[in-house]
């Protein structure tokens, strides 16, 4: 049975160079699709376990970027390199991690402090169904993901006695009896432009064994540049987003009606879309 007034909550983690609230308004349009189609009870197509509609929480990651951090160093950078060196300077810029290394394997400066901030916001602002992100934090929205599922910090150990990464701390808590990880494992997990897993031992156990939880991932078609804004709120873009959630949370058919103007809504793996 529904909670009264219980929302559909996703968390928004933001592309490097970016800010939780620049992402909040990249992402109207998409807010503005979605709420159509999970509006609160009673409009018809409301999820009948989440009748209070839609909520989007857009956390700013720690660290504050500047032009260095951009900017290819000695004679590679470009005028556009220096120009958008110098839009960073002038904007609230900030990242997740810094990437460090000029190939793989990379390292991420700085990852700890990321996790720090997504922990306290699982924390003082949870619980949330799914995260979404965008580019770097499309990246971050896998890991998050895998972090909360059972048994993955026992992979985390496992990885650690070979040089692996130790389990960020911020994401265990002391319930007084028994240490447990700050959230539950989340119903699914949405990656835009997210790059894939890394090659670095350090993070295999992100990887190490296979994240579980359902995962949406959208990746522009290798011949044709997709502007943030169209990957995020296009419509064939947002359909299969729909489609996606609703299939994950067992609610495929409209709530109140059955279907859609008669249409039975499509499976996302049946969909014809541009990614």
């Amino acid at each position: 049975m529904a909670t009264p007034d219980r929302k559909l909550r996703i968390l928004m983690l933001h592309g490097f160079t970016q800010s939780g609230h620049s992402f909040e308004i990249k992402t109207k349009a998409l807010k503005k699709s979605l709420d159509k189609h999970f509006p609160p009870a009673p409009k018809p197509g409301h999820l009948k376990h989440y009748t209070g509609g839609l909520e989007l929480v857009y956390p700013t990651a720690p660290i504050r970027l500047d032009a260095h951090d951009v900017v290819p160093s000695g004679s590679n950078a470009t005028q556009a390199d220096s120009r958008r060196g110098e839009q960073v300077e002038e904007s609230e810029s900030y990242g997740w991690w810094r990437r460090k290394g000029d190939s793989e394997p990379y390292t991420y400066e700085g990852m700890e402090r990321g996790f720090e901030t997504v922990a306290s916001t699982l924390l003082e602002q949870g619980p949330f169904d799914g995260v979404l992100g965008f580019s770097q934090g499309g990246a971050a929205a896998g890991m998050v993901a895998s972090l909360l599922e059972p048994g993955r910090r026992e992979a985390f150990e496992a990885a650690q006695a070979k040089g692996g990464m130790r389990y960020p701390d911020s994401f265990v808590k002391d319930s007084g009896y028994i240490e447990e990880v700050v959230h539950p494992q989340m119903k699914f997990a949405v990656s835009y432009s997210g790059f894939g897993a890394s090659t670095n031992d350090l993070y295999q156990a992100f990887y190490e064994p296979k994240i579980g939880t359902p995962m949406l991932h959208v990746i522009g078609s290798v011949d044709t540049v997709v502007s943030e804004e169209r990957s995020l709120s296009g419509k064939p873009y947002v359909a299969a987003l729909v489609a996606f959630i609703r299939e994950v949370l067992g609610e495929d058919g409209m709530a109140g009606t059955g279907s859609k103007g008669g249409k039975t809504e499509e499976r996302v793996e049946d969909m014809d879309v541009p990614f």
